[in-house]
């Protein structure tokens, strides 16, 4: 069978360029009501019933059976053995994309997540304490589709930032199984284990692993159950059952976000060979019909190289038609004034991963101020940042780049702020928050200050 892909073509210079761009952008968020019940009772039911819950619900939606949790739990043997028996070429792989993602990781512990502190004149003390998490929780989809580079993603950091346990859940559904509820993977043959998967908890730093999915495996994370520890923050993609279970629990335990479609835009001066753009465009389509790849550009000419590009080159592809429905429901090719206008507009977006496909792209980052992810330069392919690159590829979505920031070592620590006002700095300090407090009417807020001043 044979698929074509038409990304919807624009020009900023027509009149109505505003209505269609708003249009071509807009996602919808919405939640299917069916979905958002049925989780929130799984979600209310692993509160409840704990281990004897997640059993019933793993036999139910994976087709898994099992007497007790504890024989769904992976070992460090388990990982050790996957990565020992990986052909050599996958071990050198999967170690350097772990050791790369650390390395850039432990540059970011050093430049953002130390304590300090500092003395005013009177000997006040003032700083904040950074400690890290006790325990997180890592979800990783599982069966056939299976994602190692998500796990080290999610994984990595969190040991870098000196998270004491890493729980990992990953769902080994049987051939068949329904589905509907759980982890969304039911094609999986019944244990069968993606030795990546279990290689790269081995690489990773991953501490205790549970072959659980879907809702069940986000409630005993939030909640614990006799055999599952509670987590105090849960990260991970997943599909909308996973979601909606991590919005539910949001509050009881901390998360990552939620992310829509996967996103890719590429600023381009017609510098780089268009092939190499249409394939980019095509890495993020591939994913599924809801991403969206845009690309902005002012030279017109070679937006119609790109477009001869998606022509030849889609059907040479396994996923050719998710690509093509992909770019022509969501994708974008649009003409703009210049590079200004492309960098303004791109801001605008806000996109998950930005492509800057220039001659000279550290012209125009300084103009880019939202976007997950920033690939400088034609050799820089969206992939790279994918697998192995270092930065974090668990990035904001949607639009969200505008306030929120990649998965890092941060999101794994927490910040106390420390305060130790010295007998001279309780003077100073107890008078403007007396007359503070007795403004605000709290009168024992202004006598707890007062009862220190001489």
């Amino acid at each position: 069978m044979s698929f074509t892909a038409e990304p919807l073509r624009l020009s900023t210079t027509q009149a109505d360029f505003e209505q269609r761009f708003q249009q071509r952008l807009h996602w919808a968020a919405d939640t299917d009501a069916a979905i958002e019940q049925r989780v929130a009772d799984i979600v209310t039911d692993v509160q409840r019933r704990g281990d004897a819950a997640v059993l019933e619900y793993t036999a139910r939606f994976d087709g898994v059976q099992a007497r007790q949790v504890a024989d769904l739990e992976l070992t460090q043997a388990d990982f050790k053995t996957a990565f020992d028996g990986l052909p050599e070429a996958q071990r050198v792989a999967l170690q350097a994309a772990a050791d790369r993602v650390r390395r850039y990781h432990e540059a970011q512990k050093k430049a953002s997540g130390e304590s300090w502190s500092y003395r005013d004149a009177d000997g006040t003390l003032l700083g904040q304490k950074v400690t890290p998490l006790d325990r997180a929780g890592i979800y990783v989809p599982g069966g056939k589709a299976a994602y190692p580079s998500s796990l080290i993603m999610n994984a990595v950091p969190a040991h870098v930032a000196g998270v004491g346990e890493i729980i990992m859940v990953v769902p080994t559904p049987v051939r068949g199984s329904v589905a509907t509820g759980g982890s969304g993977a039911s094609t999986a043959a019944r244990g069968e284990r993606n030795e990546l998967v279990l290689a790269a908890a081995y690489v990773a730093g991953v501490t205790r692993a549970f072959t659980i999915g879907g809702a069940q495996a986000v409630a005993a994370l939030a909640y614990g159950t006799a055999t599952i520890p509670k987590v105090d923050k849960i990260t991970g993609p997943g599909n909308a059952y996973v979601a909606s279970a991590k919005r539910r629990v949001f509050g009881t335990v901390g998360i990552d976000m939620i992310a829509g479609p996967s996103e890719i835009l590429v600023l381009a001066d017609g510098s780089t060979p268009a092939d190499w753009v249409a394939m980019d465009l095509f890495s993020q389509a591939e994913h599924d019909e809801l991403a969206q790849s845009i690309l902005l550009c002012p030279d017109a000419a070679y937006i119609d190289a790109v477009q001869r590009e998606i022509d030849r080159l889609l059907n040479e592809m396994p996923r050719a038609e998710i690509i093509a429905k992909s770019l022509t429901g969501r994708g974008a090719l649009i003409h703009t004034r210049d590079m200004e206008e492309a960098c303004a507009i791109s801001n605008r977006i806000a996109p998950e991963h930005l492509e800057v496909s220039s001659r000279d792209p550290h012209r125009w980052e300084p103009l880019l101020k939202h976007a997950g992810a920033i690939f400088l330069g034609a050799y820089t392919s969206e992939s790279l940042g994918d697998y192995c690159a270092g930065p974090n590829h668990v990035l904001p979505t949607s639009g969200t780049a505008r306030f929120s920031s990649p998965l890092g070592v941060y999101d794994f620590q927490k910040r106390s702020s420390l305060i130790e006002v010295s007998e001279a700095g309780a003077q100073g300090l107890g008078r403007i928050a007396a007359e503070l407090a007795y403004g605000e009417g709290l009168q024992a807020h202004a006598r707890a200050a007062e009862m220190r001043l001489r």
